[in-house]
């Protein structure tokens, strides 16, 4: 499994595109818990809101970065933060889509996270049952055409991030 620095190159190396399907109503990230505090407290998040930077270091190259986050509203105090946050990755290029469990159903997509790259790369997200990061376990490329199948079925139930937002901000 990738963690670490060699999980953080493969957004330096991948060529076209990545996409992730996130499946957690919680995520537990180290770097996140200051900024997370401070917007639950209702403070001020920062200029990196208005225009992800990551994200931005992909896009800037021409390279393609999209999700789709699978959810169930009532969201959780960690969706509201997160998705809050997504229209500074929008701004930075990164298309997002949202499948609200509890208002839509989309078959056939898996119950984890994973990021596809370049549609030739499938990584499996392995996380805590409080949301901590464990790995990504690289898949055979047996898998490659399963997880296209799952990119395509999420991204054509997906609500565009805007449509969501507006609706549940």
């Amino acid at each position: 499994m990738l963690s670490g620095e060699a999980f953080a190159q493969l957004f330096e190396t991948f060529e076209r595109s990545a996409f992730r399907l996130e499946t957690l109503s919680t995520y537990d990230v180290e770097e996140e818990r200051e900024e997370y505090e401070r917007f639950l407290a209702g403070g001020e998040m920062g200029p990196d809101w208005d225009d992800n930077p990551w994200v931005r270091s992909m896009t800037d190259k021409g390279k393609d970065v999209s999700r789709v986050h699978v959810l169930r509203s009532p969201l959780t105090d960690y969706l509201r933060y997160e998705l809050a946050a997504y229209p500074g990755n929008i701004k930075a290029g990164e298309t997002i889509g949202i499948i609200d469990a509890a208002e839509q159903s989309v078959s056939g997509l898996p119950d984890h996270d994973f990021w596809l790259f370049d549609d030739q790369r499938v990584f499996r997200m392995h996380y805590t049952p409080e949301g901590g990061f464990i790995g990504a376990e690289p898949l055979p490329a047996s898998k490659v055409a399963e997880y296209r199948d799952y990119r395509g079925r999420a991204l054509a139930g997906a609500v565009p991030f805007a449509e969501y937002w507006e609706r549940h901000r």
